[in-house]
């Protein structure tokens, strides 16, 4: 498990800084959500989130993709370039966007890490903590708490949030398997019904099998759907405004799966399990910062209020610089304060790339460098929160 841990976190890097669930708006015609490309730009030009130095994709490349089979693999995954289809289950899951799940995924194990309390059938750190069946039981309760993050609920978000954007995707990529008419607007709204109730009821079944008295992880299922419904749907539609819309992004990322596998193996019954992944949420809220430069022209023409149209492209990037560092500077801080400076340190030493990168990339050029940027600092800040979750799940908070 844990190689394969190591292998998921370049795709969670890639995956998380193409921030999936905007549209692409190429035209001003109508109303958008968030763009994420200049307004003149032709929509044959798309993020893609398997080449995270590479920001658009020319229409020579994309018919070479169809060519060579990969526009295939793009469909099933859910990114953009994806050659159409015709079957309707390879279309229900490409609404779904599996490349999507694996930053949930992660945040599911770094929760479980902070419980302190998953096993593993064998411990390759320690050949004397052997439990075949309490780690196979731990193992399947894992897996279905990733089930339950990335297919159900995140699911359930994609899909919702491309019925909603269904409007400006007509004109923009026309197509996605809404505007082209592969899959009906009623099995879209079967399909989101599906992901809803049978995530709200995978959550309960967790509850119940890991013998809750108070059902979290229904709470924070139907917290986080919710959250995912007015992020994408009119009036509130989040995502229009840039600290409510990047900051539910962020929490969405971290805290929700942190504390959804948190709560199967552990207990979330101290203040700094709910404290530290909101404070994890301000570094993603910088994170999604990043995503908003290069739409600033188009994001101001439509009215759109993200951070860099309301402070201008040098306020927004020290915004986004001072939201990553700050957070784990306080981080690292309290992990000093409990005893754990060897934590500490590892997070401080996590967080000097990441500084380094901002005054490399970031702060000089953040239209020309975001992509860059994120591709070399994300892997430190998804190690100093695993880093900070083995802290936690290791130290001795008393009765």
């Amino acid at each position: 498990m844990k190689l394969w841990i190591a292998a998921s976190i370049v795709s969670a890097v890639s995956a998380f800084s193409r921030h999936p669930l905007r549209s692409t708006p190429s035209s001003l015609a109508g109303p958008s959500p968030l763009a994420l490309l200049p307004p003149k730009q032709q929509s044959t030009s798309s993020f893609d989130a398997f080449y995270p130095f590479e920001n658009t994709k020319t229409v020579l490349r994309a018919n070479k993709e169809v060519e060579d089979g990969s526009a295939g693999v793009r469909q099933l995954l859910g990114v953009r370039g994806a050659s159409q289809e015709s079957d309707i289950w390879k279309i229900r899951l490409q609404l779904t966007k599996p490349v999507t799940w694996i930053p949930l995924l992660w945040g599911v194990m770094c929760g479980a890490a902070a419980s302190g309390n998953y096993h593993w059938i064998w411990n390759p750190f320690d050949p004397n903590d052997r439990n075949v069946l309490l780690g196979l039981e731990d193992t399947l309760k894992a897996m279905t708490a990733m089930l339950l993050a990335g297919p159900f609920l995140t699911g359930y978000t994609q899909t919702i949030n491309d019925w909603y954007d269904r409007e400006i995707d007509a004109i923009n990529e026309p197509n996605r398997p809404i505007p082209s008419g592969a899959i009906s607007e009623g099995e879209v709204i079967a399909q989101i019904w599906v992901l809803l109730l049978g995530g709200l009821a995978l959550s309960y079944g967790l509850d119940v099998w890991c013998g809750h008295d108070f059902p979290i992880n229904l709470a924070l299922a139907v917290f986080g759907s919710f959250i995912s419904y007015i992020y994408s749907a009119p009036p509130l539609k989040l995502k229009q405004n840039g600290w409510a819309g990047n900051y539910a992004l962020g929490a969405s990322y971290i805290s929700l799966p942190w504390w959804c596998g948190q709560a199967v193996f552990g207990s979330l019954d101290r203040p700094v399990f709910w404290i530290l992944p909101i404070l994890y949420s301000i570094a993603g809220l910088g994170i999604a910062i990043v995503n908003d430069f290069k739409s600033i022209e188009g994001d101001r023409a439509m009215g759109l209020n993200s951070l860099p149209v309301a402070f201008g492209v040098d306020g927004a990037k020290w915004i986004c610089a001072a939201s990553v560092t700050l957070t784990q500077l306080g981080v690292a801080a309290y992990l000093y304060t409990i005893d754990e400076p060897t934590y500490a340190l590892v997070l401080l030493g996590l967080l000097l790339p990441q500084i380094y990168f901002q005054a490399t990339l970031l702060l000089p050029d953040p239209i020309n460098n975001d992509v860059k940027y994120q591709a070399s600092s994300q892997p430190f800040l998804i190690f100093g929160i695993l880093a900070t979750c083995l802290c936690l799940g290791h130290h001795d908070f008393g009765p």
